[in-house]
């Protein structure tokens, strides 16, 4: 007969490689990457299909809501009508209502999610279609296409520089592309909270956080696809919090928690607590809440076309920058000869 020691002792070890199995089944059974791609584009989808199916939905996009109303601003700052107009990642209609329907003759909204497409908001007035599209994959002819634009989705692209050029093949001469994609800033004390915990309490650190371009990075792409007369300028919004699970919930709620194929599925609630408490200490307002900085870059490049503005030939100017200091002296005697 085994002692009731050594059954414990049994007991205990069949516990832990039980244990021990549960989590290597839990981590091999999470859908493995492709090669070179980062993000898990079904689980993405599957998030916006969770946003889309709240009830108060509209609670948690205000973040969105914003940004899509800034995009469209940014739409009316050209003095055009466009025949067709293209929003990649429109999720439940973020742009769109904030437009006018003279300016469009044709809307396509394209999202990667069903439920989303369902909930999103027309533009009144004009011919309004919504298609089921992955922006990895633009099923739009090429020279079709007036104006693109995408607000706040772009950063869950695996392949950033595909995506870029296959906008610019569906582009007419003369199309914009108007963006607008989080920075490297984002969440950063969010994600240095996270870091500091769990490596005090379990020895090291996983990402938890998307990876974010930063600006050289857009200015990148944009160049390499063929963009030109490009412009790119940041925008911080900072939103303050009672603690970080609110912070935590909203991210969830708005269809932003992390995608990767590498993700930690799990954190531990000491590690949690831990984070929360760290956050608090290091970020705190006055007031108690801690502040969550979002940073946006947005961007606009053109397709190129014979009518736009060229630089002008090397060696052609009339004017050095050595000598800057004579610039008033420059300019009052070429008025002169102007005059003459």
């Amino acid at each position: 007969m085994w002692s009731s020691q050594m059954c414990a002792i049994l007991r205990k070890r069949f516990l832990q490689r039980t244990f021990s199995a549960m989590r290597f089944e839990s981590t091999t059974t999470q859908k493995q990457p492709k090669r070179g791609k980062l993000f898990d584009r079904r689980m993405k989808t599957k998030q916006r299909d969770y946003l889309a199916s709240l009830e108060n939905a509209e609670v948690f996009e205000y973040i969105k809501e914003e940004f899509g109303y800034r995009m469209a601003d940014r739409v009316l700052d050209i003095k055009r009508k466009f025949n067709v107009l293209v929003e990649l990642g429109c999720g439940r209609g973020y742009v769109a209502p904030n437009l006018f329907n003279d300016m469009v003759d044709t809307y396509f909204a394209c999202d990667t999610s069903v439920k989303s497409l369902e909930h999103t908001k027309e533009l009144p007035g004009v011919n309004f279609q919504r298609l089921l599209v992955d922006e990895e994959h633009i099923p739009l002819r090429n020279d079709t296409v007036d104006i693109v634009v995408s607000s706040l989705s772009l950063h869950w692209i695996n392949e950033l520089p595909e995506t870029f050029k296959s906008i610019l093949n569906i582009l007419k001469n003369d199309g914009a592309f108007l963006g607008s994609i989080f920075g490297g800033q984002t969440l950063f004390e969010l994600r240095s909270s996270l870091q500091l915990a769990e490596t005090e309490r379990e020895g090291g650190f996983a990402p938890h956080i998307s990876p974010f371009v930063q600006t050289i990075d857009v200015g990148a792409l944009l160049t390499r696809a063929g963009f030109t007369l490009q412009t790119i300028d940041v925008d911080e919004m900072v939103v303050n919090y009672p603690t970080m699970f609110e912070l935590l919930t909203d991210l969830q709620c708005m269809a932003e928690s992390n995608a990767a194929f590498k993700r930690k599925l799990h954190l531990n609630r000491d590690t949690m607590f831990s984070a929360a408490a760290i956050y608090k200490d290091m970020y705190a307002n006055e007031d108690g809440s801690i502040p969550a900085t979002f940073q946006i870059y947005n961007f606009i490049g053109w397709k190129p076309d014979p009518s736009q503005p060229k630089p002008a030939e090397r060696g052609s100017g009339q004017f050095s920058l050595k000598d800057i200091h004579e610039f008033e002296k420059f300019m009052s005697e070429s008025l002169k000869k102007e005059d003459k």
